[in-house]
């Protein structure tokens, strides 16, 4: 598989990319993705907009696409942690069309709840869009958090 993402990218070296690649390599019982770079492990993240074209407007995820989902959801997660010393934790509830919601939860706190739609074409078009997506939710994520820190410690 060719890198869509170069190998001299600094995002490459963010906090984000470093825990997205661990979450991936974590899931990857058979070591399929050993010999990969991490630019090579992150590629199936990016979807440009003329990959999005090809594919259909309804459809079903895959499992591979819904372990990505669930990898950078617990990435953000882990940097939450990181962040804030608390147990974040993400829950993806999905249908088998690819509706549902995602959550993190801090405690008793909700820091991130998105609804989800067509996840059979999650991606990004750039890896910055990927960071700028997570960066977002993280800032949201900490802010809500630092300002209802009772609730997140329970």
């Amino acid at each position: 598989m060719t890198a869509k993402i170069d190998a001299n990218d600094p995002v490459l070296g963010t906090d984000l990319a470093v825990e997205l690649v661990r979450q991936i390599r974590a899931i990857d019982a058979y070591g399929t993705l050993d010999n990969q770079s991490d630019a090579e492990v992150l590629s199936p993240f990016i979807l440009t907009k003329e990959e999005k074209r090809e594919l259909p407007i309804v459809g079903d995820p895959d499992e591979l696409v819904v372990a990505r989902m669930r990898a950078f959801y617990n990435a953000i997660s882990a940097l939450i942690e990181k962040e804030c010393g608390l147990m974040a934790v993400p829950l993806l509830n999905l249908t088998h069309e690819g509706f549902g919601r995602a959550l993190i939860t801090v405690g008793k706190l909700v820091v991130m709840d998105k609804t989800l739609r067509d996840v059979h074409r999650f991606g990004f078009e750039s890896l910055s869009k990927l960071k700028d997506e997570a960066d977002s939710i993280l800032s949201v994520a900490l802010k809500i958090i630092g300002e209802h820190s009772d609730v997140a410690g329970m």
